[in-house]
C-alpha cells in the first residue's frame, strides 16, 4: 500500500473592506453583511487579472454594498486560512482594508447573494461575526477607527461657503520707513 501524497493547496488571494461611519457621539458603527452561506462577515471578493488587492477591495465593497462615497483610510491585516471546496484544497489570503462612509444607506448586491446588513457597535459586531478569523481583523479595524473619530482625522474636507456678495477688504501691509524695502521692483 502506497502513502497517500499530500496536495500542495491551490493559493487564491481575496480583498474586502471594513466599513465604519461616524456617530454623532463621537462613535463609531461596522458594517456587517449577510453572505450567500447565511453568515454575518464583510464584502470581499477574489482579485481580477492585474488588480491590485486596494483596488479589489473598492471595487468588491462598492459592489456589494452599493456605497459609492468610501473614504479609504488605509490596510488593517492580511488573514488567511486552509479550506477544501469541491475537491480542491485551498490556501486563501484575503487582504482587508479600512473604509469610512459618510451614508448608512446600503443597498446589498442581491445577485451575488448579499441578503442583509446591518450596522452595530464594535462589540455587537464582534459578537455577530460569523467567522472567528475575521474577529482580529475588526478588533484592529475597531482601534483604527477609534484613533480617527478621537482626533477628527479623514474626514472629507468641509465645503467651504458660497462667496458673499460683498468681498472682503484688502490686506494692507505697512513696513517702517528703515526696513530698507523698496516698493519699486527694479530699483537703480
Amino acid at each position: 500500500m502506497h502513502p497517500k501524497k499530500k496536495r500542495k493547496p491551490e493559493r487564491e488571494v481575496s480583498a474586502g473592506g471594513i466599513v465604519f461611519r461616524r456617530q454623532p457621539d463621537q462613535s463609531a458603527r461596522f458594517l456587517l453583511i449577510r453572505d450567500p452561506y447565511e453568515h454575518w462577515g464583510f464584502p470581499k471578493g477574489h482579485l481580477e487579472h492585474e488588480e491590485t488587492p486596494t483596488a479589489a477591495a473598492t471595487r468588491e465593497t462598492e459592489e456589494e454594498t452599493g456605497l459609492t462615497d468610501l473614504i479609504l483610510h488605509g490596510p488593517i491585516r492580511i488573514i488567511d486560512w486552509h479550506f477544501r471546496f469541491r475537491g480542491r484544497y485551498i490556501h486563501k489570503f484575503c487582504h482587508f482594508f479600512l473604509y469610512e462612509s459618510p451614508a448608512a444607506d446600503v443597498v446589498p448586491q442581491a445577485e451575488e447573494g448579499i441578503t442583509d446588513y446591518k450596522w452595530l457597535t464594535l462589540e455587537e459586531a464582534l459578537e455577530t461575526l460569523s467567522y472567528d478569523n475575521a474577529r482580529g481583523v475588526l478588533k484592529r479595524a475597531g482601534e483604527m477607527a477609534r484613533t480617527l473619530v478621537a482626533v477628527g482625522a479623514g474626514r472629507p474636507p468641509r465645503r467651504t461657503p458660497a462667496p458673499s456678495a460683498d468681498p472682503p477688504p484688502p490686506v494692507v501691509l505697512a513696513l517702517p520707513e528703515d526696513a530698507g524695502v523698496s516698493a519699486d521692483p527694479d530699483p537703480r
